[in-house]
């Protein structure tokens, strides 16, 4: 059995930096307390659904904590905050000692994603608007007269709406657009690879993670970030793949990156420029 504090990132963190390896110093175990000592450290960050809180370097986390069927304690840290996934059988003891070992770098991560957002591109949703569909750009165009919104020319996406349309209205319509997109490509390129990998998919989710681009279950379900739709191909295939294997390989050893490599030989290569991405930027 694999030592549980052998902390690994999930697949396709925003880091693509590998989590520090932990030393023997030992860390202290916090549990969840919304009085006392902890309120008197500052908040460094908080999940949106956080569930647990600790001290990380004199600095006060509330993180998002889930039991899931893997063999070791995994950290992410991404747009919405730190995540910590552990399985069953590793204690909350454990957990939070692995957590003191990787404060400085939660923290670092952190702040990492915090300066990259500040230049974030804002969409101002209206006539003429653009955003990115498959690697390339697509102009908006409000067309009251079409039944049904339509991708003219692979350049500009005709939106069925008023000319008057507030930007909300115009912002959903546009998701809901690529999300059907999405959902048909995806599908498409399961169904192709599926066959060619020995494998069968049984459901596809769209996911709105906000640190994830994809899982997979040993049941053949598979989630796929709907966000992929903003970028190339050749991203979209090497997320689809990656999630096939796992259903020949429930983990990233080498015997794991060997199904992916039979399909997809440049695989490292897609991996570092889809880590290059920041799912913050999108939609």
């Amino acid at each position: 059995m694999r030592n549980p504090l052998q902390l690994v990132l999930d697949f396709l963190s925003t880091s693509s930096e590998p989590a520090p390896t932990p030393t023997n110093r030992p860390g202290r175990a916090l549990a969840k307390q919304p009085t006392g000592d902890l309120t008197e450290v500052g908040l460094a960050l908080s999940h949106p659904r956080a569930n647990r809180e600790t001290v990380l370097e004199g600095a006060r986390v509330a993180y998002f904590f889930q039991r899931v069927r893997r063999r070791s304690i995994g950290f992410v840290v991404g747009p919405d905050g730190l995540e910590v996934r552990a399985p069953k059988w590793v204690t909350l003891k454990e957990v939070e000692l692995g957590l003191q070992e990787r404060g400085e770098w939660v923290l670092r991560k952190w702040a990492e994603i915090q300066e990259r957002q500040k230049n974030i591109r804002q969409i101002e949703w209206r006539e003429g608007a653009s955003f990115d569909y498959l690697g390339a750009p697509v102009c908006l165009h409000l067309s009251p007269d079409i039944g049904r919104s339509e991708l003219h020319e692979g350049q500009t996406l005709r939106l069925a709406l008023p000319l008057n349309a507030e930007a909300s209205q115009i912002r959903d319509a546009v998701q809901a657009w690529l999300m059907k997109e999405a959902r048909t490509l995806f599908e498409n390129r399961l169904n192709y690879f599926a066959p060619l990998m020995g494998v069968q998919w049984r459901k596809l989710s769209l996911s709105n993670a906000g640190s994830r681009w994809g899982s997979a279950r040993i049941d053949g379900a598979i989630r796929l970030n709907w966000r992929l739709i903003h970028l190339k191909p050749q991203a979209i295939d090497y997320v689809a793949v990656h999630e096939l294997a796992h259903l020949k390989e429930m983990n990233h050893s080498p015997a794991f990156w060997k199904v992916v490599a039979d399909i997809l030989p440049d695989h490292a290569e897609r991996r570092r420029e889809l880590q290059k991405e920041n799912l913050a930027n999108w939609t």
